[in-house]
């Protein structure tokens, strides 16, 4: 039987996330095939690693893509980003909390390319009075990668419904970088 390689690093994140110091076998018991089926695929842990890097980073930009971000207000656009990073939010929590292993160009250029998108999303929020501009784009995007992770191992942990994902993101988040009109 064939292994479908994004569900192994999906379940190699989501435990990754969890339990920083798991081995490979525990790896291959969470994805569900043996450890020696593991290792074809991955040499060692740190070809693993570097699988989950590039998973993440063309996972999140295919995301970027299918929000179009361009269209409608910048609250609308964060709704819809929130909504297509759900079935990836094990890998970003993973990679969130791990950013130390990220190396080389390719690799950091792929993240800087994304920050940038997300970033320019926030400041465009800003620019048009939706968003308030004493918090940086940059720190948005932080706190919106930050917000995914704890909610992605929230909904793993079952203390919170898998339902109410996006729900929590977009209401906290929003709430605290919308624009307060004075009154």
């Amino acid at each position: 039987m064939p292994v479908d390689r994004t569900h192994v690093l999906h379940e190699a994140a989501a435990l990754l996330s969890r339990k920083s110091t798991a081995t490979m076998d525990e790896v291959a018991r969470a994805a569900g095939i043996g450890r020696a089926t593991l290792h074809r695929h991955f040499a060692g842990r740190d070809a693993l690693i570097k699988a989950l890097e590039q998973l993440g980073i063309q996972e999140f930009e295919a995301a970027l893509d299918r929000t179009r971000l361009d269209e409608g207000g910048a609250g609308e656009g964060l709704r819809r980003l929130i909504a297509e990073m759900e079935s990836a939010a094990d890998l970003l929590a993973f990679l969130v909390t791990e950013n130390q292993l990220f190396e080389g160009d390719q690799i950091n250029e792929g993240w800087a390319r994304l920050d940038a998108r997300v970033s320019a999303l926030f400041r465009r929020g800003q620019e048009q009075g939706e968003f308030r501009i004493d918090l940086p784009p940059a720190w948005l995007t932080e706190a919106l990668y930050g917000l995914i992770g704890a909610c992605a191992w929230a909904v793993m942990d079952g203390r919170v419904a898998k339902n109410d994902f996006q729900y929590m993101i977009a209401e906290l988040l929003l709430g605290g970088a919308r624009r307060s009109v004075e009154k």
